[in-house]
C-alpha cells in the first residue's frame, strides 16, 4: 500500500481523524502551528454541537482561514455549515472564535489551489492523490470554504 492508499485509508478511520480534538480542547491546538483547526458547528437535523479537525488551505490575513471539504458537498460539517454558518474556530493560540463561513465561487476556488499549489507543490500532489483515493475526485473539485473570525 502507497502513501497515497494510506492518506485514503486514515481519512475515513474514525479514531484518527477524531484523535486532535481532545487535543484542541486541552487548549493546546497552538502545537499545531496553525496548520490544523478545530471546527465546532451545529448539526442541521439535531442542533447539538459537532467537531471536526481540519487542514487549512490558506490563512489569507489571521481572521481568515480556507478549507477544504475533501469528501465534497457529502461531509456532515460541509452541510452543517450550509445550514448554519455560524461556527466556532480554535486554531492556534485562538479558542473558540465565532465565526461565519462561506463557500468560495469556482473562480476564488482557482485562485487559491493555484496559489497553494505554487506554494507547496508536493503537497498539493499528495493531497489531491488522497482525495482522489478517497472520493475519486481532484482536489480542484472539492468546495473551498472562508471562515471569518470575529
Amino acid at each position: 500500500m502507497n502513501r497515497t492508499e494510506w492518506g485514503a485509508k486514515l481519512l475515513r478511520t474514525r479514531w484518527f481523524v477524531r484523535a486532535p480534538i481532545g487535543v484542541f480542547r486541552a487548549r493546546l491546538g497552538f502545537l499545531f502551528g496553525g496548520r490544523l483547526l478545530l471546527l465546532e458547528h451545529t448539526g442541521r437535523s439535531s442542533g447539538r454541537p459537532r467537531y471536526v479537525v481540519l487542514e487549512t488551505v490558506a490563512r489569507q490575513a489571521p481572521s481568515r482561514v480556507i478549507i477544504a471539504s475533501g469528501f465534497g458537498s457529502r461531509a456532515q460539517w460541509y452541510r452543517n455549515l450550509a445550514a448554519d454558518p455560524s461556527c466556532r474556530v480554535s486554531i492556534g493560540a485562538r479558542h473558540r472564535a465565532p465565526a461565519v463561513a462561506r463557500t468560495l465561487t469556482s473562480g476564488e476556488s482557482e485562485t487559491v489551489l493555484a496559489e497553494y499549489k505554487r506554494a507547496h507543490p508536493a503537497a498539493y500532489r499528495e493531497l489531491s492523490g488522497v482525495i482522489e483515493q478517497a472520493i475519486g475526485a481532484t482536489i480542484d473539485e472539492v468546495p473551498l470554504v472562508e471562515l471569518t473570525l470575529t
